[in-house]
Parts: C-alpha cells; structure tokens; sequence
C-alpha cells in the first residue's frame, strides 16, 4: 500500500532529512586518503544522535553499522570497517538514513578521495545528473516508470549502465515502503503519483556491465566485471506544483 503523507508526518520527514544532510555534510568534510571507513560511520552516528536522530540503518534486518560505504567496484550496503582506509584515487558512496520521531530520511552521496581520474569524475557527474533527471518526473499524475524511464535512457546515452538488482522506494515511517522504484524500464507503468509521497530516488550506475554479486557478509553488492560504481539518492516529496527535495545538502 502506498502511504500519502500528512502536513505533520511531512514536517517530521523534513526534520530527519535535514540530519541526513547535516550528516552527509560533516562526512564530506572528513573524506581523505588514510580515513577509514569506520571513522565515517563514527561521525554520521555522532551528528546523527547530536540532532536528537537515531541511525535507521543499525540494526536494520541485521545490518552491523549506521551508513553504508561502498568502495569503487562497490555498488552498495558496504560495511564499515576500520580494516578500510580510503587512498587517494578512490571512490566511496555514502548511503545514510535517519529516524526521528519515527519518521525517516534517506539520502545517497559519491565522493572522490583526493584526485581522481577525469573518466571517474564523468561516473560521478553523470549518475548524480540521472538522479535530478528522475527526480523532475515525481510529479502528480506522471507514473513511477517515468521517473525510471528518464533515469536509464539518460545513463544509458551517456555510455553507461544502471543497477537492476536494487532499487528505489517509497519511505516514511518504514525504511522501505512501495512503491518500488526501478532505474530501467518503459514510461507510463506503475502507480500514478500523488501529493503527499514521498519517495527514495536513488541511480546506481556502473562504468560496465549492469550486473552484481553479492559478497560473503550477506550484504556488500559488488560489480560483476570490477569496474567502478556510483550511487545518489535524494528523499523527495510529491508536491503540488514541483518535486520538493528534502534532503537537500548544497
């Protein structure tokens, strides 16, 4: 069942969604070559619990850690560690939610370590415009495949491929809620949008093959063939006359 959200639960999303930003912020600020990885998930959960938040993804059906960080060929649900030092050249995808007051943000951001190569800035540059390309399709009455049509014809033109193991998806008082929202597919299929969802849009975009495998920890999903992956997300809101971005960090 898709849930419309009222003006008071969507305030509460706000709020979350702010903590998310504020906390992508703060990891941004620290991402260097010889941090770890379990540094990054230390910060997020001090900001996240400094704010009055709590990590939605702890515990969540086992997952050990408050964000996940996914390293190069890493696609997604990476897990800290503080046997992961980040070098330069590198690039690590940062996928972090919050709850507060029982309701939840969720947002996704690609950062480069250091320098790094121009054909790996162009991944990053074009998966992050793929997400905006999506999000300008969260209008009342579109349907959910035209947000995923404008996401794999764009990514797609520019050379690349997206994810088809994991998705997008409704989100509020649950981490995942429908509708599920897919990066490939035709237009004009799916639920027709409302006022008052609020959706998780995240493209993951891979330099190669589509495909992924899933590593011995149950959880990290890596490329198939090795090569680099990006990931954004952006918590919106259905809203009147324009998708409203509640998870804004710039």
């Amino acid at each position: 069942m898709i849930i419309i959200k009222s003006r008071d639960e969507i305030k509460k999303m706000v709020k979350a969604s702010e903590i998310v930003a504020e906390a992508i912020l703060a990891i941004k600020g620290v991402i260097a070559p010889n941090v770890t990885t379990r540094e990054l998930d230390q910060i997020a959960e001090a900001v996240i619990k400094s704010r009055g938040g709590e990590p939605a993804f702890k515990g969540y059906r086992g997952y050990p850690a408050s964000i996940c960080t996914s390293v190069n060929s890493e696609v997604v649900h990476g897990i800290p560690s503080s046997g992961v030092r980040l070098q330069e050249g590198d690039i690590v995808s940062i996928d972090l939610g919050v709850i507060y007051k029982g309701f939840i943000g969720d947002a996704a951001v690609t950062v480069p370590v250091g320098q790094i190569p121009a054909e790996t800035e162009r991944l990053l540059k074009i998966t992050e415009q793929a997400l905006y390309m999506g999000i300008e399709k969260a209008t009342p009455d579109n349907r959910v495949s035209d947000i995923s049509n404008a996401i794999q014809r764009f990514v797609e033109s520019n050379g690349y491929s997206v994810v088809k193991a994991f998705v997008g998806h409704g989100v509020g008082r649950s981490l995942h809620e429908e509708p599920q929202i897919p990066n490939f597919g035709p237009p004009g299929k799916g639920p027709v949008l409302r006022e008052g969802m609020t959706l998780a849009i995240e493209p993951m975009v891979n330099e190669g093959s589509y495909k992924v495998n899933i590593l011995k920890d149950g959880w990290t999903a890596k490329t198939a063939d090795g090569k680099l992956s990006a990931h954004f997300e952006h918590t919106v809101l259905v809203a009147k006359n324009h998708p409203k971005i509640l998870t804004k960090w710039a």
